[in-house]
């Protein structure tokens, strides 16, 4: 793993890369949760790189610091989520693509996973580049929108990435009907392939193993099973 500074118009933004062993000419940008780039979101970096994605995660609060929450600190989150712009945002992930551009992965190349509102995140940065594949773990913001985004189902039909949004049917903050809302949009508007997969007794946050309240084991594996293959059919090693 290599720590790295990316240039932003808002000055250097960190973010821990780790390159794949032998590469397969792809990259991934993962996309933290709301409690920063921690050790979690590291070892997703390190999986993806295990199976020949260079894995680079961007730190979205660098404005703010670039803090680490722990995932009993609620409260401390908010305040720096809600600082968070659509524009800023939107920034920091061509910030990131043009980096690994330049390390030689091309847009086409390049696939954007995302966690909480991180899932949101890569579900807007399939609207705003043509990356290889998008793949969202239980984003929010389906109807009403984040950050000075429109909601996901209102941009379905703007999707510029082939895009699986994965989620959890007992997570307290996206209804079912929501989910199925932002299925029926996509499938009717997109212009790229697009799937959503559900899991009847996941919860919010059922893929990360650090949270064992809501990590779901059985759930987790489909899903991360189900990312790679994603990736894999819509960028070929």
């Amino acid at each position: 793993m290599t720590s790295i500074t990316i240039d932003t118009a808002d000055g250097a933004m960190p973010a821990e890369q780790v390159d794949a062993q032998p590469g397969t000419g792809r990259a991934v940008i993962v996309i933290q949760e709301a409690f920063g780039v921690n050790g979690h979101i590291v070892d997703l970096c390190h999986r993806f790189a295990k199976v020949g994605w260079t894995a680079v995660a961007p730190a979205l609060f660098h404005r703010q610091g670039s803090p680490v929450i722990p995932y009993d600190d609620v409260p401390k989150v908010m305040p720096i989520m809600q600082a968070l712009t659509a524009e800023g945002i939107g920034a920091d992930i061509d910030a990131t693509s043009d980096a690994l551009v330049a390390q030689g992965y091309p847009v086409e190349r390049q696939a954007v996973v995302g966690f909480c509102m991180g899932g949101t995140v890569t579900f807007h940065a399939a609207v705003q580049r043509p990356f290889g594949a998008a793949a969202t773990f239980y984003g929010g913001g389906i109807t009403e929108g984040r950050w000075g985004y429109p909601g996901m189902a209102a941009q379905a039909g703007q999707l510029q990435t082939p895009w699986l949004g994965l989620f959890g049917d007992r997570d307290g903050g996206i209804p079912v009907d929501q989910v199925e809302q932002l299925r029926q949009a996509a499938a009717e508007q997109a212009k790229v392939d697009t799937e959503v997969v559900r899991y009847a007794e996941a919860q919010h946050g059922f893929h990360c193993d650090e949270r064992p309240a809501v990590f779901d084991a059985d759930a987790a594996a489909d899903a991360w099973a189900r990312t790679l293959a994603w990736f894999d059919a819509h960028i070929p090693a």
